[in-house]
């Protein structure tokens, strides 16, 4: 019998149900808690607009990880049915316990599991998801595709812009970009993710050069090479769609599919707050 291996990752990867059941990803939604009631990212009460409202009334709003306990139930399923293995892609162990969870549940799978903390999170965090997956189709080891995951995390870029620094540093994932707090109101910056943690790229005074600024940064990590592009947004469709729109024009026959806009869940969107918009741009899987 064909060893079959199954993707699985984490509900920060800003993955569309429909494009994860296509390529068999399984999702684990991360927990979210608002005013004290935990609920599973993606259940009712934490769509966008419900951590939207939680947020601007200053609702306590905190994430936590998936119990090792949930993600070995999740392997004795996948295994029942038929796995012979699992690929788990997580978000980076900066931000997150959700990897240590997968790797303490590995220990009693009754079938192997493979864990990589993609020190990603978001969209490249999806992207890497969709890099393991295709591996595997082409006929890749568990530990190979593993390989293929990070290698495409690692060449991903994640550039945001978030109209407040607040809500990251409520959530504590302020990181390196905390020298900016005392002067949040003065200035505007653009974050990336590097190795795991929000990192300072620029720092520039108001929203709209911001969000110029954040195209011509994309615009040059996508080089000249054929690339896939997300552009994430927290309560920003007009935003979200203008940059994709403009990015759309511009990079042309070097998008290997159609920019890809999508807005992020509870357990993301309670970290950066209403107004964010990020780029991400990775090079298209071979």
């Amino acid at each position: 019998m064909a060893s079959r291996v199954v993707v699985v990752t984490d509900s920060t990867a800003v993955l569309p149900a429909e494009l994860a059941a296509a390529a068999g990803i399984e999702v684990v939604a991360l927990p979210v808690v608002i005013a004290g009631e935990t609920h599973c990212d993606g259940e009712p009460g934490t769509a966008p607009a419900d951590i939207v409202a939680a947020l601007m009334g200053k609702k306590d709003v905190s994430t936590s990880r998936p119990s090792p306990a949930s993600l070995l139930e999740l392997y004795s399923r996948l295994a029942d049915d038929g796995a012979s293995a699992v690929l788990a892609v997580h978000v980076t162990g900066e931000m997150s316990g959700t990897v240590e969870s997968a790797r303490l549940a590995a220990r009693t799978s009754p079938i192997p599991v493979v864990t990589v903390d993609t020190r990603a999170v978001g969209p490249c965090l999806g992207l890497a998801a969709l890099a393991g997956v295709h591996a595997l189709a082409a006929g890749a080891s568990a530990d190979a595709a593993a390989e293929a995951v990070m290698a495409r995390a690692n060449a991903t870029t994640s550039y945001f812009y978030v109209d407040t620094l607040e809500f990251l540093r409520r959530g504590g994932r302020v990181g390196a970009a905390s020298a900016l707090l005392g002067s949040a109101l003065a200035v505007k910056p653009l974050l990336a993710i590097d190795d795991g943690r929000v990192v300072v790229k620029e720092k520039v005074r108001t929203s709209t050069r911001a969000l110029a600024r954040l195209e011509e940064l994309a615009l040059e990590a996508a080089g000249e090479g054929a690339a896939e592009v997300v552009v994430a947004h927290l309560a920003a469709p007009e935003r979200a769609e203008a940059l994709a729109d403009s990015l759309s024009t511009r990079l042309g026959e070097q998008l290997a599919v159609p920019v890809r806009v999508a807005e992020l869940g509870a357990a993301l969107g309670a970290h950066v707050g209403p107004g964010m918009v990020a780029a991400v741009v990775a090079p298209a899987l071979a």
